[in-house]
């Protein structure tokens, strides 16, 4: 019974970060429900899975550094408000060391997902998405931004399993 109620915790991280992607891919925006519903969502689960106080407090700090990291970048203009935000929720999740890979990921994802855009939006391959659905259309307009959100998601979703959660779970056979 307490694997079955850690399990449906565990699965609210990764849902959570692949709906912000899917939102942000979409809509260009990340709502604030999906960022700070990940973050509360945070504490039910550390304490299911029997987390320690000490490190409970280390992920709150990595979790508080991407936030001013997050802000960073927000000022500088190379994320959105809801980028920020979501980049803060994951960084409480995934907490130290598995934030350093969460941000390699996030950062090689991004450029990816920069460089395809770009392609994407070059007028030869723009005009045979002309007549898709309005969101991918946008995607493919020349100016627009880049959905980070995908990219946190990615980055969220690879480090994940080296997260202190996960590791704290321990699956009966």
């Amino acid at each position: 019974m307490i694997h079955d109620l850690q399990i449906a915790l565990l699965s609210i991280f990764p849902a959570m970060v692949i709906l912000a992607g899917l939102r942000d891919m979409t809509s260009y925006t990340i709502p604030n429900w999906i960022s700070f519903g990940t973050l509360l969502a945070f504490f039910p689960t550390a304490f299911a899975l029997g987390l320690p106080l000490p490190v409970i407090g280390i992920n709150l700090t990595v979790g508080l550094v991407a936030l001013i990291l997050g802000m960073g970048m927000f000022a500088l203009g190379w994320i959105g408000g809801g980028d920020a935000k979501l980049f803060a929720a994951a960084g409480v999740w995934l907490g130290y060391p598995s934030f350093i890979g969460f941000t390699m990921i996030t950062a090689i994802a991004g450029g990816l997902l920069a460089v395809g855009l770009l392609g994407m939006r070059s007028l030869w391959v723009r005009r045979y998405v002309v007549g898709g659905p309005p969101w991918f259309e946008r995607l493919t307009t020349h100016g627009e931004n880049v959905p980070y959100g995908v990219a946190i998601a990615a980055g969220a979703l690879f480090a994940y399993p080296a997260s202190a959660l996960m590791q704290a779970f321990t699956p009966s056979l």
